[in-house]
C-alpha cells in the first residue's frame, strides 16, 4: 500500500484502556480528559455493528476545526468483541450487555461529570437505550442512523430459538483478506462512497496480521442472530425515559430500510421516536448509511452547533 495515498489524520488520537466487567476495553482519546467541565463535557463515540471506534477519525478531524474544538476531549470506544477490545468468553452477544460496559466505562472516564453520548447504527440504539435509563450521565444525546428494528409477534419466538441453537453448532468465520488493500477494498465494496484514502488508513484499524492473512478486528460470533424478539412496546417505553435533547442525523440516501421487505419503514420510526421529549432530526444529503465517513465536514457542523447550543445554555 505504500505506493497509493493514505489518509492522513489531522489530529492523532492515543490509545487507552480501561478495565471493565471482567474485559479490557479499549479506546481512542483526543484532549485531555481531565479538561472535560459540566458546560463542555467529555464527548464518548460508540460505533456501530462490524466496526471500530476508528471509524469517527474522519469526523473528528473534521469537528476538531469548528471554533471551540480544538481542545474539547473526545473518546471513541471499541465495543466488546471489536477493535483492541478483549472478546468474552462463550459463543454469544446480548444487547443489554452493551449498556453494562458503557456504565462501567462511564464510571471510569467521568465519574463525576455527565457525558455527551453519541452512537451509530448498533451503538446507536445501545446510547437511546442507556440514555432513558441512566438519564444523570447524559447531558446531550445525539444517534446516527440507529433506526431500531422491526416489530416481532410471540409466535416468532419459537423459529428464532430454533435458529439460535442451529447457529451455535455451526463455526462461525469472518473472510480473511491477502492485504491491506484487499481489506480497503472490502470497505470501499460495502460503502461505494469511502474514499479510497479513507478506507486504506481504515484498513489498518479495522483489521490486523496473522499468520500471513489480514483478520477483521472483530469476533465472528457477531454473526449470530440474538434468539430474543424485538418488543416494541418496550422499546417505547424506554423513549418515552429520554430526558436530555435528542439529535437524530440520518442520511439522505440510506438504505437501511430496504433490508427489511417493507416490514419496517421511516415512516414507523418517526412514530415510535415522537414519544422523545426532546426530539429534533436533521438529514444529511448525499451520504448513505456511514455518513461519518462520506460527509464528515458536514457532520461535524451538525454536531458542533447541536452541543454548541447546550454549552450555551439554549438547547
Amino acid at each position: 500500500m505504500t505506493d497509493q495515498a493514505v489518509y492522513s489524520p489531522l489530529y492523532a488520537a492515543r490509545s487507552h484502556f480501561v478495565e471493565a466487567r471482567g474485559l479490557r476495553h479499549h479506546m481512542l482519546v483526543w484532549g485531555d480528559l481531565a479538561m472535560a467541565t459540566p458546560e463542555q463535557p467529555l464527548l464518548v463515540l460508540a460505533h456501530g455493528w462490524m466496526d471500530v471506534g476508528a471509524s469517527f477519525q474522519f469526523m473528528v478531524d473534521a469537528l476538531r476545526q469548528m471554533p471551540g474544538w480544538g481542545t474539547r476531549p473526545i473518546v471513541a470506544i471499541d465495543w466488546r468483541g471489536f477493535g483492541q477490545t478483549d472478546t468474552p468468553a462463550g459463543d454469544r452477544y446480548f444487547s443489554a450487555d452493551y449498556l453494562g460496559d458503557l456504565d462501567a466505562i462511564l464510571d471510569d472516564l467521568a465519574p463525576q461529570h455527565a457525558v455527551d453520548l453519541l452512537g451509530h447504527s448498533m451503538g446507536g440504539n445501545a446510547v437511546m437505550l442507556y440514555a432513558a435509563v441512566r438519564p444523570q450521565r447524559i447531558r446531550c444525546l445525539i444517534n446516527l442512523e440507529g433506526f431500531g428494528m422491526p416489530s416481532t409477534k410471540p409466535s416468532e419466538a419459537p423459529g428464532r430459538y430454533i435458529k439460535w441453537l442451529d447457529e451455535l453448532k455451526k463455526p462461525s468465520r469472518l473472510k480473511d483478506y491477502d492485504s491491506l488493500e484487499g481489506v480497503a477494498k472490502r470497505l470501499q465494496a460495502t460503502n461505494p462512497r469511502l474514499r479510497a484514502d479513507f478506507a486504506r488508513w481504515l484498513a489498518q484499524s479495522w483489521a490486523r496480521q496473522e499468520g500471513g492473512r489480514w483478520v477483521i478486528n472483530a469476533d465472528p460470533a457477531h454473526k449470530r442472530p440474538q434468539p430474543f424478539l424485538y418488543h416494541v412496546d418496550e422499546v417505547q417505553e424506554f423513549l418515552k425515559r429520554i430526558t436530555m435533547p435528542v439529535l437524530f442525523v440520518e442520511a439522505a440516501q440510506t438504505l437501511y430500510f430496504m433490508f427489511f421487505n417493507g416490514q419496517y419503514s421511516r415512516e414507523e420510526f418517526l412514530r415510535r421516536v415522537a414519544v422523545v421529549p426532546d426530539f429534533r432530526l436533521e438529514t444529511i444529503q448525499e451520504a448513505g448509511h456511514m455518513l461519518h465517513h462520506d460527509q464528515p465536514a458536514e457532520l461535524a457542523a451538525h454536531i458542533a452547533k447541536f452541543l454548541d447550543r447546550a454549552s450555551m445554555g439554549g438547547a
